[in-house]
């Protein structure tokens, strides 16, 4: 039976890491653990700043061995994050990152929840932290997520005190302080009362820990073991934990199983410390809501009936149940004296809604009904028809009726159909594609701290809550059970088989405009080049918007008679008035079918997550700097991913990715430079056998240039021709004061003379994991600091070897570069141009 368990528990994981089915499993195991639950009547949210923060080992024992209700606020996305397996920064990292983390809920079964604020980068105190999020929203944000939620106990994973190293760590457990309380009180944000009701946890803790030389635990700290083992699944809480916290792949978080006896700390911060229990002085029984003993004892003897090889059997007791449910809270309400919204909001009514959803899909599971949405092709534009298929079978012996469906819960088409025994039917529906597929925090433009959401009830939600979905109504033992299913997209991949992706609702026509950012050294047009697709039949014109100190033409170029998948180009000339610095905003405007829409497409795909397509504004920076360049030809050994090579193209240089047998027998005194990327030390397993090579060129009169890495996980520590370390410094504040300490170093002179306005406007942060203990052959011709720290000189590594030139940047060039930071641009060509001797 072991061995079973564990076959179906794998099976499990297997299937929600393909995103093969959008209906709830239904193996034997997971009924099991659904019966459990439907028992307990408890809640615990856990809280912290980013994915990755959150204790999967604490989460799963929390939701697959105490059955409680179990969320994780993580208050960001990760969008200020390293990417280790591509090139995506930013909003698009985050949208991975929330693609990784919902990967991690399916494992170990908590759910996932986000608030507004914005992973910027690295935050060395939370004064910065909070200024940038916009703590009011924030707070707002977690306090409508705790009224919504409703924990009886709320675990942060970070103290106030600073030990968690991160000022967004910090942060968090401030306002998580600061929520517990607000929540509770009708004079903080009374306008969510229109929804929601105040709710006040029984206790904050905070779940203390030992990372690394900081170890906040202590013997006299309340604990738990959960380093057990659940028979049902066949898996220990450990190892189902390396299984969740693996699948933050972006973040090289892959993680060994862990079996036998684990503690987890924590220290009480508001509210009545626990002394025997996590949820003591809470009744997570059906005893914490009124008449609810009559339900937990037909409960007892549904699970004592229980019968694994025919849970068909379990049916009729789970509809009568269904039933007694309902009932009490009907006689509940009749017993009410108070105001509409407080029973809205009462206990009763939440858990209600909890355990009429965990028995309605305990209901479906026994009976072996499963059933489906799926939409006939992939993209659909607003305002066309989405043809859908519904699919329904009986797996089960027991009589099934499907009495309707539709596009919400107030309208149902009929269709009173008695579904057969293992008599697959199919159902065609359509419904108009109402708004485009844009994730609800990507709506409106950012700014640095914190999303701009346009509707607050969205909050909170990881995806978008109003995706299109039918509304499917069956009739079991008399009784009408309506449920929800997304509409997807389903194909046949050959190598992975049956795939689903999220329906695409686009705009008509989508323009992206070729590159990112144009750089121009000279009054001399360049030739701009915008990519068009139309998802319907359309007719219009696509443009430019003027803009101040540009020359564009044409102003406008038509189209007309394009059809559903047409792609197309159309090309404009673009030109700066004059040799003055202007970095400058383009646009492009698609004028269809009589409406104007502004919107680009982009795919990200990956194996591990669902498809992803988001629709950024059609725009591109427009870069007039002064800028000189020597040398043409650069080599480029590929690191954990970055847009170096495409930034130095953009300038004019010919860029090659250079192979193994390139580096260790090709001719490379053919570059001008080479360039490694990011973390190549710390991914590249052959950096360490290539090193020796690379120094040969520097010593035969080559220039070589490494990016920034990590300390910790390096391949080797010879990273240049004398020794230096890499330690956890970093500068955070990108406008932080550079100070040029050798003005007359070679690097800061040819062929661009760099100056202090060079250091203007760059984005997220200076520099990250700074050299230490640097040999005195390296010049160290800038220093810097954040506000109240010590200057710091190892961010840029200079020295002369053999013939040639090495290089050593912790510069965040790969940040910079892409966003067409103009004194960025400046210096990095710098580092790429070794003067003739």
């Amino acid at each position: 039976m072991k061995r079973l368990s564990q076959l179906i528990f794998s099976l499990l994981l297997i299937c929600s890491q393909a995103f093969s089915q959008t209906a709830p499993p239904s193996d034997i195991g997971s009924i099991k653990q659904n019966l459990k639950k439907l028992n307990v009547l408890g809640s615990v949210l856990y809280i912290a700043a980013h994915p990755d923060d959150e204790n999967t080992r604490l989460l799963a024992y929390l939701a697959q061995e105490k059955h409680y209700r179990t969320g994780y606020l993580s208050l960001t996305r990760g969008d200020g994050g390293q990417n280790l397996i591509g090139t995506e920064q930013g909003e698009l990292l985050g949208l991975i990152r929330t693609q990784e983390l919902l990967a991690a809920r399916r494992v170990d079964g908590a759910e996932q929840f986000f608030s507004r604020a914005n992973d910027f980068g690295f935050s060395k105190n939370p004064e910065e932290t909070l200024k940038f999020w916009d703590k009011d929203k924030v707070l707002g944000d977690m306090v409508w997520v705790i009224r919504n939620f409703r924990p009886d106990v709320m675990i942060c994973r970070f103290p106030t005190t600073g030990e968690g190293g991160h000022g967004n760590h910090t942060a968090s457990a401030i306002l998580a302080q600061e929520a517990f309380s607000a929540a509770a009180d009708p004079k903080r944000y009374p306008e969510q009362l229109k929804y929601v009701g105040v709710w006040q946890a029984k206790r904050l803790l905070w779940n203390t820990f030992s990372f690394g030389s900081v170890n906040t635990t202590s013997p006299d700290q309340f604990k738990i073991n959960v380093g057990g083992y659940n028979s049902t699944l066949g898996e220990s809480y450990g190892e189902i934990a390396a299984e969740s916290r693996s699948n933050h792949k972006t973040q090289g978080f892959g993680s060994a199983r862990q079996r036998g006896d684990a503690f987890e700390y924590f220290k009480t911060i508001l509210g009545d410390a626990p002394k025997n229990g996590l949820m003591d002085g809470v009744d997570v029984s059906w005893n914490r809501i009124p008449f609810g003993a009559t339900i937990a004892s037909k409960l007892a003897a549904i699970n004592k009936a229980f019968n694994s090889d025919a849970p068909q059997t379990s049916v009729k007791s789970l509809v009568d149940l269904l039933g007694d449910v309902d009932q009490t809270v009907a006689t509940n309400k009749a017993f009410q004296t108070v105001r509409l919204t407080e029973v809205a909001n009462s206990s009763y009514d939440y858990w209600h809604k909890q355990k009429t959803k965990e028995l309605k899909d305990l209901i479906a599971e026994c009976a072996g009904l499963w059933f489906e949405a799926y939409a006939k092709e992939p993209v659909y534009a607003v305002g066309d028809k989405i043809n859908i298929q519904l699919q329904a079978i009986n797996n089960g012996s027991i009589p099934v009726k499907l009495f309707g469906f539709g596009k919400s819960d107030e309208f149902v088409t009929h269709a009173d159909s008695t579904l057969s025994q293992n008599q697959i039917k199919t159902w065609a529906y359509e419904f108009p594609a109402m708004q485009v597929s844009q994730p609800y925090w990507l709506e409106s433009q950012r700014s640095l701290g914190s999303y701009a959401i346009n509707d607050d009830k969205k909050v909170g939600n990881p995806e978008n809550p109003d995706a299109p979905a039918v509304w499917v109504d069956f009739n079991i033992y008399g009784k009408t059970l309506r449920f929800k299913r997304p509409v997807e997209y389903k194909y046949v991949d050959p190598a992975r088989g049956e795939i689903y992706q999220p329906l695409e609702i686009t705009p008509p026509v989508v323009a992206n405009i070729a590159e990112k950012v144009y750089i121009f050294n000279s009054i001399q047009p360049q030739t701009v080049q915008l990519k068009l697709k139309s998802f319907t039949d359309a007719s219009g014109s696509i443009s430019l918007k003027q803009v101040t100190g540009w020359k564009i033409s044409p102003a406008k170029i038509d189209f007309s008679n394009k059809h559903k998948g047409d792609e197309w180009t159309a090309t404009f000339t673009i030109a700066p008035v004059d040799t003055k610095t202007n970095v400058s905003q383009l646009q492009a405007e698609v004028n269809v079918n009589g409406k104007t829409f502004s919107q680009g497409i982009l795919d990200i795909r990956y194996n591990h997550i669902p498809a992803i397509t988001i629709f950024p504004p059609a725009e591109a920076k427009l870069v007039s700097i002064d800028l000189k360049t020597a040398g043409k030809k650069i080599g480029y050994i590929a690191g954990a991913g970055d847009l170096i090579p495409e930034s130095l193209r953009e300038v004019g240089y010919d860029v090659h990715v250079l192979s193994e047998n390139e580096i260790l027998n090709g001719d490379l005194s053919a570059y001008d430079a080479i360039v490694l990327g990011v973390r190549a030390f710390n991914v590249s397993q052959r950096i360490a056998y290539q090193q020796p090579r690379l120094m040969e060129y520097v010593n035969n009169g080559g220039n070589l240039v490494v990016q920034y890495n990590v300390n910790n996980g390096l391949v080797t520590k010879d990273i240049g021709p004398y020794p230096f370390n890499l330690v956890n410094q970093r500068v955070t504040e990108e406008d932080a004061k550079v100070t040029i300490t050798d003005p007359q170093n070679a690097v800061l002179n040819y062929p661009n003379k760099i100056t202090d306005a060079d250091f203007n406007g760059w984005i997220q942060e200076r520099g990250l994991y700074f050299a230490d203990n640097i040999d005195s052959h390296y010049a160290t011709p800038l220093q810097m600091n954040d506000t109240g720290m010590a200057p710091n000189k190892g961010s840029l590594l200079v020295t002369n070897y053999g013939k040639g030139r090495f290089v050593y940047t912790s510069l965040a060039f790969f940040r910079e570069l892409p966003a067409g930071v103009p004194g960025a641009y400046r210096l990095f060509i710098n580092l790429l141009s070794k003067p003739k001797n």
